[in-house]
């Protein structure tokens, strides 16, 4: 497969991007139902479908648990637009070990009817904020399936460097063709 960060995408001189304006608020009680809305196969295409309630049960507990934990032990948060005031997903990181180098892993998501907007970039570059003001980890990897398009975009957008393709496993014990994309967290800022 080649690189997909070769991708070129050519823009005219009368477009310009703006970012939208997001804003990452902790992961609380009250989000259970984004957490079911995200669980649709549309959103779980790419990560071996939708979950059971008592998955996403025990996900939510999860999820909740890292917003009492030390920023360094991960965090987990939803994705919510400036000005509106509505939730569009969720974003977040939490530590792995990845070939012997401890790290911070990220994952993300926006709902359907709010992708397209630049809203994961935008999302995926808060989070990278939130890393490197935690600490402790010097890298924050994303891991999407070498099939999910969107999701490579967003990393290569978002600045993450492609470290190539590996075998990942999503749900564990399933095997997953992914990118590995990387973001060095002691770099800018």
């Amino acid at each position: 497969m080649s690189d997909p960060a070769s991708t070129v995408f050519d823009m005219s001189d009368t477009t310009r991007e703006v970012p939208p304006h997001i804003r990452l608020e902790a992961w609380s009680d009250g989000d259970l139902g984004l957490l079911r809305r995200k669980n649709a196969p549309e959103m779980t295409d790419h990560l071996g479908g939708p979950e059971s309630e008592e998955k996403v049960l025990s996900r939510h507990d999860k999820y909740r648990a890292m917003s009492a934990r030390p920023a360094t032990e991960g965090r987990m948060f939803k994705v919510v637009l400036d000005g509106t005031g509505e939730t569009v997903g969720s974003v977040g990181y939490w530590p792995r070990i990845w070939q012997g180098e401890a790290v911070y892993e990220t994952g993300y998501g926006i709902l359907p009817e709010f992708q397209g907007r630049g809203l994961a970039v935008a999302a995926l570059l808060a989070v990278v904020e939130e890393a490197r003001a935690a600490g402790g980890r010097r890298r924050l990897h994303a891991y999407p399936s070498v099939d999910h398009a969107a999701s490579n975009a967003t990393c290569r957008k978002a600045g993450f460097e492609w470290a190539g393709e590996v075998e990942f496993e999503y749900p564990p014990g399933t095997p997953l063709r992914s990118n590995d994309w990387r973001m060095d967290l002691e770099a800018g800022g």
